[in-house]
């Protein structure tokens, strides 16, 4: 189903079965993690700079002390393993794509996993699953500060409270440590277009969106902001698994799956929900399957740095030092 792609990646049959406990889905859990689904991953160089870099365009992978996310569902991971049957809504931030941090990159692939490889000691990944509508604490959820069900309009409440985190959490050095936060968030407004098209339009997205990147940016030294561009929604429409998961995506997202083929409603949140895509058409990145092993590229001998934003037409490049599967857009000292 669409909006848990990137989450069934760290997934696989052996789920197909009902599972519904908790319990019932760790013993499960257990075993696939025994599993080896990628090869090693080791680089030339996997070190940390002598000293910490004052200039982002200086910062290794091994550099990044602190993981964080903001966004919704997608990043909560509630139903993320939707094959099964649950009747209990968890949030399994602990495999959450951009911020799990269960397992290792050997058997679940998220950017945290990819991150503890370079620095094992990275704090803020997600460590367990969490029940949405119960209260949890930082414990609980790592620096994964995302809400299920938030639009755009949230996101700069979830940056306030994760400065508020970041500022007080012990072993966190705030203005020293560098950091990598990833946000993801949209998906939810296209899913309410229709019952506000004001609230909910691509002029108000770009409004929200600003709001939070620029209070990270006044706020949070020694940042690098990873904004993800949000997903292709159309092929919501043909989910007809009998899942809760896929049931409730479907509930929720009634602007969506609810008006007839090419009619003008349905051509009209497509074109919203490309206004709110930041890649050109025919130039976006694209990923075919998330079932194979994936190949990560080492950085660069030349530029063992992570790639982040042209300041001007010398520092960028056309590679990633890693495939991190997202564009770094944003960075501040």
């Amino acid at each position: 189903m669409l909006l848990w792609l990137l989450l069934t990646w760290t997934l696989t049959s052996r789920h197909a079965e009902a599972s519904t406990t908790e319990e019932d889905f760790l013993q499960d859990e257990t075993g696939f993690l025994h599993r080896r689904l990628h090869p090693p991953f080791s680089c030339p160089d996997m070190s940390p700079s002598p000293t910490p870099p004052t200039s982002v365009e200086l910062v290794k992978p091994a550099d990044v002390k602190v993981i964080a996310a903001l966004g919704d569902s997608l990043t909560t991971a509630i139903g993320a393993n939707g094959s099964t049957l649950l009747s209990i809504p968890f949030e399994f931030r602990h495999v959450s794509w951009s911020i799990g941090g269960y397992g290792t990159y050997r058997n679940v692939i998220t950017l945290a996993n990819i991150f503890k490889l370079f620095n094992p000691h990275l704090l803020g990944p997600s460590p367990r699953m969490t029940l949405h509508g119960s209260p949890i604490t930082v414990n609980d959820t790592g620096f994964n500060f995302a809400v299920t069900g938030h639009n755009t309009l949230n996101v700069s409440d979830q940056v306030r409270h994760m400065i508020a985190t970041l500022r007080s959490y012990p072993g966190l050095n705030f203005h020293e440590d560098w950091k990598v936060v990833t946000l993801l968030i949209g998906m939810n407004d296209i899913c309410d277009y229709c019952k506000d098209k004001t609230l909910f339009s691509p002029d108000r997205f770009i409004h929200h969106m600003t709001d939070a990147l620029d209070l990270m940016m006044n706020e949070i030294p020694r940042t690098i902001v990873n904004v993800v561009q949000i997903l292709r929604m159309k092929p919501l429409r043909e989910v007809q698994k009998p899942t809760l998961g896929c049931q409730l995506q479907r509930r929720f997202c009634s602007c969506l799956v609810q008006p007839q083929e090419n009619s003008t409603e349905l051509e009209e949140l497509m074109e919203v929900n490309h206004e709110f895509q930041f890649q050109p058409e025919g130039g976006k990145e694209m990923i075919h399957t998330f079932s194979d092993p994936e190949e990560l590229i080492c950085p660069p001998e030349e530029h063992p740095y992570i790639y982040t934003r042209a300041r001007d037409t010398s520092s960028g490049g056309a590679l990633e030092p890693l495939r991190l599967l997202m564009l770094l857009a944003l960075t501040r000292l």
